[in-house]
């Protein structure tokens, strides 16, 4: 893939995965992004060793890869001065800077708006945070469980009334990777302005932002109508008002989702792929308007049909005709999807032992490539070819590294 970034570099002072995972887009497209990491601690997501149910491997940390591939680490101490001003000659050379850490957090560190303008006038200056940079939260953390997911709207969009408890997110760091590459977007959209204007920007995305805009149909119609948006109920097959749309059970147990919005359109191939074809010129289906008063029928018809064969069977069978379907799948068949793999959603990474392994790439293409996606860093692995770039000499870097500034 063409490095549509190539030339800029990102200097992010940030941890866990929302704004990390910005960086981490940004270098698939080429930036060189350096990642900042407490001299003795890192990033305190290297110290996740359970998920779940799923233990951790130490040597190769998921959460740190898809996070924070192809960027280099250096470790800093922010507290102590040398480190500081280490910092701000690397803000010198930098064209983005990049935090999650709170306003508190950045004032007792220097490393605020301020700080990092008065070493670089011209740099773009981007805070990911909980809740925003104004109103009396503007200093309180948060995860994506808690910000994007539950209140972002999600968790109760996706929750139908009466359910015993709340449903979680689908995945670990899901509303994370998507603010993250919401950042990412609002960073390339700064660096455009200022290279068309000159001016340059303070970037802000908070969790709660991207949550609403996720839920952003749904809370708009409450801003319409005044109404709360309700999780349509589990249903095993079709809505109520249209036969085509909705999970279908297969006979193995699988599960089919419908996607055929306009059904009276779909609603004859669909029936010549069943093998149906009396169903068509059914009284109670031979029109859009009877289709649609008679679709609580007609589902019922659907559930029989796809019922009867296994899912493999509807996936050969659907694929031959035009409508919106797709199988429900888990993140095991996700990972071995023959389309994902064609498309390069899934590329390989060269491990620094010589092996290889797989990540997701970030879903930006361009020029028809998937990126090219390197490893995440050790921690603090490249400290020293960082300052050595800086001009700092060897009395220089080993007399920050015995005050302890630096790793």
């Amino acid at each position: 893939m063409r490095s549509v970034m190539k030339g800029v570099r990102v200097l992010e002072v940030a941890q866990y995965t929302f704004v990390p995972a910005a960086g981490a887009v940004l270098a698939d497209w080429g930036a060189d992004v350096i990642k900042v990491e407490h001299a003795e601690t890192g990033d305190a997501q290297r110290g996740l060793r359970q998920l779940g149910s799923v233990e951790i491997d130490a040597d190769r940390n998921p959460l740190m890869e898809h996070a924070n591939r192809g960027k280099r680490s250096i470790g800093l101490d922010l507290s102590q001065p040398g480190a500081r001003e280490t910092l701000y000659r690397l803000a010198e050379r930098s064209d983005v800077f990049l935090t999650n850490f709170l306003p508190s957090a950045r004032t007792k560190l220097r490393i605020d708006l301020e700080d990092i303008r008065a070493a670089n006038p011209e740099i773009i200056y981007v805070r990911g945070s909980a809740y925003g940079n104004a109103g009396p939260e503007r200093d309180t953390g948060g995860y994506d469980m808690t910000a994007f997911w539950c209140r972002g709207g999600s968790a109760a969009g996706a929750t139908p009334d009466g359910t015993d408890g709340i449903v979680g997110q689908p995945g670990p760091a899901y509303g994370d990777s998507i603010g993250g590459m919401t950042i990412a977007g609002g960073i390339a959209g700064a660096l455009f302005a200022r290279e068309r204007t000159g001016e340059t920007s303070v970037v802000d995305v908070s969790l709660l932002s991207t949550g609403m805009w996720a839920m952003g149909l749904a809370v708009d119609l409450t801003l319409s109508t005044g109404e709360r948006w309700k999780a349509a109920p589990i249903r095993h097959h079709g809505s109520a008002s249209n036969p085509l749309v909705g999970l279908y059970r297969t006979s193995d147990g699988r599960t089919l989702s419908l996607a055929m919005l306009q059904a009276h359109k779909y609603w004859p191939d669909f029936c010549r792929l069943a093998g149906r074809t009396e169903l068509e010129m059914d009284p109670r289906f031979d029109s859009a308007e009877a289709l649609f008063r008679n679709a609580g029928a007609a589902s019922e018809i659907v559930a029989e049909i796809i019922g009867a064969r296994p899912l493999s069977d509807w996936k050969r069978i659907l694929a031959e005709g035009e409508g919106q379907w797709a199988p429900v799948q888990d993140t095991v068949e996700l990972a071995a999807d023959g389309q994902a793999r064609e498309n390069g959603y899934i590329v390989p990474v060269d491990a620094d032992d010589g092996g290889t392994y797989e990540l997701v790439a970030s879903p930006v293409q361009f020029d028809e490539q998937p990126p090219a996606v390197e490893r995440a860093p050790a921690f603090a692995e490249h400290t020293d070819e960082v300052l050595l770039e800086l001009g700092l000499d060897w009395p220089e870097i080993l007399e920050l590294k015995a005050a302890g500034a630096v790793t």
